[in-house]
């Protein structure tokens, strides 16, 4: 039997991740619908979103909307807060207003200056951070500061609820689905609602017949699902959910029926290049819905989840697809396009990590890959890239540079590494004159009793070595470390502090984090070994992480050592440029243009911003 394929497929990414490049989830499953012969477009709402919020009148309106609002909220709250009650005995309606009132006052008292010029200021700010301006570091973080205060301004009808450059977030928002339909639902504390409308024709037009929404992160659940529910209350489109985020809590939407009611048909979990095809496939009725891989949807009155088959493999990709984007939209004078080399981990077996979660590891052959670097500078001008794999082997990084060098493909790229000494001085000078200009390395920890439970699998003593080999190559060294991990003392915590400010010279930038125990992590299948006293099922079911308790440093302690991380490396490294880029798409667009030697000597004069 012939099928004929008039279905269209639109695939849709909501606010909120940062608005510097595309997410890589929607230009490969595009790209792997069109491969296969459907008629699939990709819309990035979250930049959108971001430049339309950041239109003059917009954050005008906002400050007109929230003052109005303020003069009758008092009125509202009033018997509220005369009523003595603890906070928390009120309704989340009444703590939002609450606090909501209290916020925005504070705020209109404090920054009355700001509110005359911001607006206005935010336009231009715009204009440098997309243009040549760029590259003026005075001219870039004071317009990245003046965006920061200008999103403030444009969440004040919305607070408590709050939109930044790299997050949304509410502090009553909890991950459980009670909250999310009051959150999804609430016109007071919902930004996306209103935005929203404003986008809702354009889609009608294209008349979908399966429309796909990837929510990647929780800062996205709220955005995401307010689109999905009104997709599927003013659509006739097959409305599915796919991305990371869902697929680590599946069971929460197992036991949380009404999810499909209010805002889908189907959900997509795990790795989505085969299903997202064979869902179109069943939408445009080629297949039924029991043939669709990785998929839960209710049937019936019933949940049900569908067999979960091996992914495709990288190799057995389509090339992404990008076709349709607005470069110019991006908050960056160039496209970093996010790229992949492997999924899944090839060591796979450190106790903290749950980030291959649901990935089937596999690697991309350095020929297709290369190819595939030419044919995206070919087609849309593209030179930078940013693999987002797990980690990239040292044997893989050698045939790779061979292949770009063979190749003669004018890129630089950067990507995540363990500290493996077969990272040797040659592979990484081969490795820069490739166009790597940027590693995020593993270093987790200077303390040696958490690294072993740790399990890294690396030579501890020989970390500085690998890193000095990458410093000495032009190589920008970017070293992760975590506070708080089970059984860390005071102690410990104050070794990696020390690890980093004695090697400031190797040691370039580093991006601190406290540890989580997300709910797919080794560690929690071993909680004794860890030092780990108890672990508590998750009173919201759709956290990712786990709360604990365990032998180490208390929340006090760990707060001290985070203020002492922050106040002893300030000094080590005396207000240097990449402290105040803040991203690293930043960073490695600096380091492309003026090297590694410029960016760490560059010292901010803050007498000219």
């Amino acid at each position: 039997m012939a099928y004929y394929r008039f279905m269209k497929t639109l695939l849709l990414f909501p606010p909120q991740w940062t608005p510097i490049a595309p997410h890589f989830a929607l230009p490969s499953l595009l790209g792997q619908l069109k491969a296969n012969g459907y008629e699939a477009e990709a819309q990035d709402l979250n930049i959108d979103f971001y430049n339309k919020i950041l239109q003059p009148d917009f954050i005008k309106n906002s400050i007109l909307k929230a003052v109005d609002e303020n003069q009758n909220l008092l009125k509202e709250i009033a018997p509220f807060i005369m009523a003595g009650k603890d906070f928390s005995e009120y309704s989340l309606d009444i703590q939002n207003k609450i606090i909501k009132y209290s916020k925005v006052k504070e705020y209109m008292n404090k920054k009355q200056a700001a509110l005359a010029s911001i607006p206005d200021l935010a336009y231009e700010a715009l204009d440098i951070i997309k243009g040549e301006s760029f590259y003026n570091p005075e001219m870039l973080i004071k317009s990245v500061n003046i965006i920061d205060v200008a999103l403030e301004m444009a969440s004040l009808p919305y607070f408590p609820s709050k939109i930044s450059l790299d997050n949304y977030s509410n502090p009553l928002f909890k991950l459980n689905f009670n909250h999310i339909k009051y959150f999804v639902f609430d016109k007071n504390t919902n930004i996306f609602i209103e935005y929203y409308k404003t986008v809702l024709d354009n889609i009608k037009s294209k008349n979908p017949d399966y429309i796909g929404i990837s929510i990647n992160s929780s800062s996205q659940v709220i955005p995401g699902l307010t689109l999905a529910n009104l997709l599927k209350n003013n659509l006739n489109a097959h409305i599915n959910i796919g991305g990371n985020f869902f697929g680590r809590v599946k069971e929460a939407i197992v036991n949380n029926p009404e999810f499909f009611d209010l805002f889908c048909d189907t959900v997509l979990v795990e790795e989505g290049e085969r299903p997202v095809v064979e869902l179109a496939k069943y939408v445009n009725n080629e297949i039924k819905i029991e043939d669709v891989s990785n998929l839960i949807y209710k049937k019936d009155g019933k949940i049900v989840i569908n067999e979960t088959k091996k992914p495709l493999k990288l190799d057995e990709m389509a090339i992404v697809s990008l076709d349709g984007y607005d470069f110019g939209q991006y908050f960056a004078p160039e496209i970093i396009l996010p790229f992949q080399s492997s999924r899944g981990c090839y060591w796979g077996k450190c106790s903290f990590c749950d980030q291959d979660f649901g990935q089937n590891f596999n690697v991309k052959n350095p020929d297709k890959l290369t190819d595939e670097f030419i044919k995206l500078k070919e087609k849309y001008g593209i030179k930078y890239f940013e693999f987002i794999d797990e980690s990239v082997g040292p044997s893989y990084l050698g045939e790779l540079t061979d292949k770009i060098k063979e190749k003669n493909i004018d890129i630089n790229y950067f990507f995540d590494a363990r500290l493996e000494t077969s990272f040797t001085k040659e592979l990484l000078q081969n490795a820069y004159t490739s166009g790597l200009r940027m590693v995020l390395w593993g270093l987790e920890s200077g303390s040696n009793s958490v690294m072993e439970l740790i399990n890294k699998g690396i030579d501890i003593d020989r970390r500085l070595e690998i890193l000095k080999n990458s410093s000495d190559s032009g190589i920008w060294n970017f070293a992760f470390i975590f506070f708080g991990f089970p059984t860390e003392t005071a102690a410990d915590a104050k070794k990696t502090i020390e690890l980093i400010c004695q090697n400031k010279d190797i040691i370039h930038s580093y991006g601190r984090s406290v540890f989580t125990m997300g709910k797919h992590t080794k560690l929690k299948d071993e909680p004794e070994k860890y030092g780990i006293t108890a672990v508590y099922p998750a009173q919201d079911e759709f956290s990712p992480t786990y709360t604990f308790d365990c032998i180490g440093m208390n929340k006090e302690e760990l707060s001290l050592i985070l203020k002492e991380c922050t106040k002893t490396c300030n000094e080590a490294y005396n207000n240097p440029l990449w402290m105040y880029l803040r991203y690293r798409e930043y960073l490695f667009l600096y380091l492309s243009k003026f090297g590694s030697d410029w960016v760490y000597n560059y010292k901010l004069d803050f007498s000219r911003m």
